[in-house]
């Protein structure tokens, strides 16, 4: 390694005995003899620290003349919706002479930069920062002509999937008020859902698109990792980190990732995306939507792990059994694929976000190419004891377990990025076979709040909710989330609340996802399925159940063999 630096300032503050310091801290010395050279050479590494900060920094300047914000303020409590969704309102309106998304309308996840808008993070640590730029997906859905009206809720440094984590507030379920949203796209998906916005652009680095547009009913895509830049978006692990759209139809998601797919000379996980404007998503729909058998020839294959989890409650899974042997009426055919591997991707996403996590938190991300928002460190660094008694529990959670993990287990980051590369090749494997993979999106619908008495009280509703969404944050296929039925609250049988069906293909195969999803939608209604409670059973128990007054017996060890439909038709709400 060369050094380019010795000489040193006046005032520089590194003394003698820091380096000696710093290395006793994880075990380790140096040579008496050597103490001055080091100490020399220390000082002169925090003279380039201090050059470093101040030169200019280098952000994409952002078009305020061509799009200008208009009235950027905090929603009063008659513009808020479903508690409250709205972080910041404003308007920016798109691309006068129209595109893809004219007429549309958007928010944004309040972790994805506008510049001008000052941004929460669903914290109240420390003081809301405004970014001086605007995030790659923004400009790209303006230029598409979409107007965005506004930054919506999430949850505290997105950490997670329930909906009444913000310091922001309490997100409400759009199909009842008191059950949760999810998250950590709660604002963005309770706004789309309930009909207020057309689409919502949010993050997903364990489930937080999928989590909450399947609570809440409609679709939601983590597309296939760097095919959607990241630049410009709060950051998570970047091996992780996806941006994508939620909507209420898979056409409408088709087009949203037409406008915000590819290269943007900027974000290295975007680089093999391939170029902006090239993919054509939406028009790929048209080919077959006038067939009676549109899925002709494809292969879909139900997860066995993905239906056999202790934590899937039968009314969720008989729901997306029944939704996913619809497929063999739109002329696929459907039959059980397992990849064991898939069950180990809770483990391996919790040490990347924990490792990772922390030190984003900390300030201390390092080793992509891309933007750093660099206004945001500023913002809230360096952490003092009143500003992380602020956080909430899963924040500092991520920071206790990250801190620990990378003290009593070096390296244990590394090991987990190669088991999740063996985890993404079992699945490629499964991908040769099957041109689709399905499973529930979560194990059960939307809970009820959570309690913030104790941090055990505040994940106490959402454990397991990201068993099947994680791991593709893992391997980084592309995954969708839609709507397919109702079930009725475990709380309330009186309530119904959605049911997702998440749909995974190969990597860069968003337009098989998106093919399977339209003509599903296109042919059946989601809200005339609803599955009644049923008794619990244990992973390969079998269980007498009644349906219409039927007996019916359920081999889980055999999902499709004796799988029955248990929807009822109803009137839609």
């Amino acid at each position: 390694m060369s050094v380019f630096f010795k000489d040193v300032g006046d005032n520089n503050p590194v003394k003698k005995g820091d380096a000696e310091q710093l290395l006793k801290e994880i075990g380790v010395g140096i040579d008496p003899k050597d103490g001055d050279d080091y100490h020399m050479l220390l000082a002169a590494v925090h003279d380039c620290a201090e050059q470093l900060l101040g030169l200019p920094d280098y952000q994409p300047v952002p078009d305020l003349k061509r799009y200008p914000r208009e009235n950027i303020r905090l929603p009063s409590d008659a513009e808020q919706e479903f508690g409250h969704a709205w972080a910041h309102k404003f308007l920016i309106r798109g691309n006068k002479n129209g595109g893809s998304l004219a007429g549309k309308t958007v928010c944004l996840k309040d972790c994805i930069a506008v510049a001008g808008v000052p941004q929460f993070y669903g914290s109240d640590a420390f003081p809301a920062w405004s970014p001086s730029t605007d995030a790659t997906i923004v400009t790209r859905v303006l230029d598409a002509g979409a107007d965005i009206h506004g930054t919506a809720v999430c949850e505290s440094f997105c950490n997670s999937t329930s909906s009444f984590t913000s310091a922001q507030g309490t997100i409400e379920n759009p199909h009842k008020s008191g059950y949760s949203a999810g998250g950590s796209t709660s604002g963005g998906a309770a706004l789309v859902a309930g009909g207020v916005m057309d689409f919502a652009l949010g993050t997903d680095q364990g489930g937080s698109i999928r989590v909450p547009a399947a609570l809440c009913g409609c679709v939601g895509f983590k597309p296939t990792h760097g095919l959607v830049p990241y630049t410009g978006v709060t950051s998570g692990d970047a091996i992780d980190d996806h941006t994508g759209p939620l909507a209420r139809s898979v056409l409408d998601t088709a087009a949203c990732l037409d406008a915000i797919s590819g290269h943007d000379g900027i974000d290295d996980r975007s680089v093999g995306s391939g170029s902006h404007g090239s993919f054509q998503f939406a028009k790929s729909l048209e080919a077959n939507n006038h067939s009676t058998l549109p899925l002709s020839g494809l292969k879909v294959g139900l997860l066995v792990e993905g239906f056999q989890q202790a934590t899937v409650r039968p009314q969720v899974r008989d729901l997306v059994l029944s939704a996913a042997k619809k497929f063999e009426q739109l002329g696929a055919t459907v039959k059980e694929v397992s990849v064991p591997s898939h069950m180990e991707g809770p483990l391996i996403w919790t040490i990347q976000q924990r490792v990772s996590g922390a030190a984003g938190v900390l300030g201390q991300a390092h080793g992509r190419r891309g933007l750093y928002l660099t206004e945001f460190e500023q913002a809230r660094l360096p952490w003092t004891a009143e500003n992380f008694d602020k956080l909430f529990p899963s924040t500092k959670n991520t920071v206790i377990n990250g801190l620990y993990l990378a003290k009593k287990f070096p390296g244990l980051y590394g090991k987990s990025v190669n088991v999740g590369r063996r985890i993404r090749d079992a699945y490629e494997q499964a991908f040769e076979e099957f041109d689709l993979i399905v499973m529930p999106t979560t194990p059960y619908a939307a809970p009820r709040h959570g309690s913030r008495e104790s941090p055990r009280s505040c994940f106490e509703p959402s454990i397991g909710l990201t068993t099947n969404t994680a791991i593709f944050n893992v391997t980084g296929h592309p995954a969708m989330t839609m709507p397919v039925g109702r079930t009725q609250a475990s709380d309330d049988p009186e309530v119904l609340l959605p049911v997702g069906m998440q749909i995974t293909a190969g990597l860069w195969q968003e337009k098989k996802i998106l093919q399977a999803g339209h003509a599903w939608e296109t042919n059946f209604d989601w809200r005339n399925f609803v599955s009644g409670d049923g008794p619990e059973t244990s992973d390969g128990a079998i269980a007498q159940r009644k349906v219409d007054g039927a007996d019916i017996s359920i081999d889980e060890k055999s999902l499709l063999r004796d799988a029955v439909s248990v929807e009822v038709a109803v009137a839609a709400k």
